[in-house]
């Protein structure tokens, strides 16, 4: 695995971490009401996204968007 720049797709705290597609992020949406989602690091070793309509919170988990309502928080 090589090295990886930090940059805000980034899902872990450091080099070599699994990033976010930035392709996958133009395209995702929020299952629950379609609008687009936000990328946000809310500490260091989180990340999530956050939908730009209903402002539920998805979980990123091992770099996997975790998009089930059921499992959204709000904010």
């Amino acid at each position: 695995m090589t090295d990886v720049p930090a940059d805000p797709t980034s899902t872990g705290t450091g080099a070599g971490a699994p990033t976010l597609d930035p392709l996958l992020l133009e395209i995702v949406v929020c299952p629950a009401c379609r609008a687009d989602l936000d990328l946000r690091r809310p500490e260091p070793a989180r990340v999530e996204l956050a939908c730009r309509g209903c402002g539920l919170v998805y979980p990123v988990v091992d770099g996997i968007p975790v998009l089930l309502v059921d499992e959204a928080r709000r904010p």
